[in-house]
């Protein structure tokens, strides 16, 4: 099951971020930066940060973040989308990723952004959104760091 973001799935979307071993100890940071953002101002405006999240057996076992880039009328970012290591590979992300769409859609948007590393670590991340019709749309040389580069997926949905 997919559904908002609540107060109790703190502790395990902590736990699997914390378990994701290509994630560097600042994009975990990050990560749950955001959810705690997300918690405390519960979409105070459109361009507010959206987590859901796959639900199994009463657990938070992935989840999705996206937002509205500011300044565009139909522009999304998809910050995060991250399923528990014991569960990859069985189909939750393409679902977490659908939902993110879907979601995206109803609020009239019309273009996915997802930004990732051409680390070699993150090569499943990369085929994970090319094998969900995402295209590169850039590559910015060095940007992470001396050869790790941004690369810049996007998807146009169609309603």
């Amino acid at each position: 099951m997919i559904r908002r973001l609540e107060q109790r799935d703190r502790a395990d979307l902590i736990e699997i971020i914390n378990g994701i071993d290509i994630f560097k100890p600042d994009e975990k940071v990050t990560a749950i930066e955001l959810i705690d953002e997300t918690l405390e101002n519960k979409e105070k405006d459109e361009y507010s940060y959206s987590i859901f999240i796959y639900e199994f057996d009463n657990k938070a076992i992935g989840y999705h973040c996206v937002g509205k880039r500011y300044m565009t009328e139909g522009t999304f970012d998809l910050y995060w989308i991250v399923t528990d290591t014991s569960f990859q590979g069985k189909g939750i992300g393409k679902k977490l990723l659908n939902h993110a769409e879907e979601f995206i859609k109803e609020k009239n948007g019309y273009l996915v952004l997802a930004e990732t590393s051409s680390q070699p670590s993150y090569e499943a991340t990369r085929k994970f959104y090319l094998n969900n019709d995402y295209e590169v749309l850039a590559e910015i040389k060095n940007f992470y760091k001396v050869n790790d580069n941004l690369i810049i997926f996007g998807k146009y949905l169609t309603k």
